[in-house]
């Protein structure tokens, strides 16, 4: 499970009703445009939602905790991108079996895992969130190293 570790103003602006759209069918998907990724969040409760990319990740989750985050991209009713990218609750790559149950659960194809996986990490020092590449486990900010599980 992930809480949301953003920016509080963010989490603030969260209102009842701002949820993603579930996902719960191939029909769900069909109806959707599919010019660009979408925003996604797996709730506690397993279902699979979405909102327009530009969307924060807290608000498609209602201001709840998630089991995963990312973003998402269609074709037809199969995933062909898949990501963890969300610095509003960093979730690991080990969030992929809740993605996968959800996407299974909904009837749609699927990836054997995220097509793209981030490391996400706040400073030790500074806290600020870094974004680890490379294997590269040294915050950008200030040089500090960071934790390496």
């Amino acid at each position: 499970m992930y809480a949301y570790v953003g920016p509080a103003e963010l989490l603030g602006r969260v209102r009842p009703g701002m949820e993603g759209k579930p996902i719960t069918s191939p029909a769900d998907v069909r109806a959707l445009p599919q010019d660009e990724p979408f925003t996604y969040v797996v709730g506690l409760d397993g279902t699979l939602r979405i909102a327009p990319r530009r969307s924060e990740h807290v608000a498609c989750a209602g201001g709840r905790n998630v089991l995963a985050a990312g973003e998402i991209t269609f074709d037809g009713t199969a995933v062909t991108e898949v990501s963890n990218q969300s610095t509003g609750y960093c979730p690991g790559a080990e969030s992929w079996a809740a993605v996968a149950d959800a996407l299974d659960r909904a009837g749609l194809e699927r990836p054997d895992g995220f097509t793209t996986a981030f490391v996400f990490r706040h400073c030790p020092e500074c806290g600020e969130l870094n974004v680890v590449k490379d294997e590269h486990y040294v915050c950008v900010f200030c040089d500090t190293d960071l934790a390496d599980p």
